[in-house]
């Protein structure tokens, strides 16, 4: 069943289904990770209904443009009405594909890449295709992602992303590998004292080595 609930920022709305993904608060805190630069031209990457990219555009006025990278149909309407409802078109755009297909009219298009993508391993666990393919390397591994996003980011251009975080040496690695150094880091933890279980990373295309690591983020869910 279809819902369309505010967001929670300004008087923007989103589109939900409950027999959908619906979007988490990880997907939130990607959102608010990093500030906008001037003209920023924004790819939201397995954006789901496009939660990362329209609470982005939201709480940032430097945005010129989003489009909204999301291989499901299903998902993918929903984009399209949560971008009609907030008469966004023109600023946002909505392109139902893989990230492994991106064409390449879209080659070095973007200043920064937001995406919460499926960071599990295995196939088991959840009884809804689309659920599954949301949370799990089904459909898109790490490697097929920071290759996809290399190509899509002009030089400079930053890549963020949330990912487990006992697999951040897996994710250093497979952004090293596709010229992209890993420069912001902050941990997230779901209460104070317990270890934390997310990572948010922001990566720069051809940038120097130097990581920034903010102070530990509590995520109560």
């Amino acid at each position: 069943m279809q819902s369309v609930e505010s967001l929670l920022c300004g008087e923007y709305k989103i589109v939900q289904d409950t027999e959908l993904y619906r979007f988490t608060s990880d997907a939130v805190l990607l959102a608010r990770f990093l500030r906008a630069k001037k003209e920023e031209r924004v790819a939201d990457f397995c954006a789901g209904g496009g939660i990362v990219g329209l609470h982005f555009f939201a709480e940032n006025a430097g945005v010129e443009r989003v489009t909204l990278f999301e291989m499901d149909e299903k998902m993918c309407a929903l984009a399209r009405k949560t971008v009609e409802i907030n008469r966004l078109e023109g600023r946002f755009f909505v392109e139902n594909m893989r990230v492994q297909d991106i064409p390449a009219r879209y080659n070095e298009e973007f200043s920064l890449i937001l995406c919460n993508p499926p960071y599990e391993r295995g196939e088991g666990g959840f009884a809804k295709q689309t659920s599954a393919a949301c949370r799990k390397e089904i459909e898109l591994n790490l490697e097929e992602l920071c290759f996809a996003a290399a190509r899509s980011l002009k030089f400079g251009g930053r890549f963020a992303l949330s990912f487990r975080a006992d697999r951040l040496a897996e994710l250093f690695s497979a952004l090293r590998a596709q010229n992209l150094e890993p420069k912001k880091l902050q941990l997230v933890a779901g209460k104070r004292g317990k270890k934390p279980y997310l990572a948010l990373v922001s990566a720069v295309k051809g940038g120097r080595a130097g990581l920034d690591v903010l102070p530990e983020a509590v995520n109560v869910k």
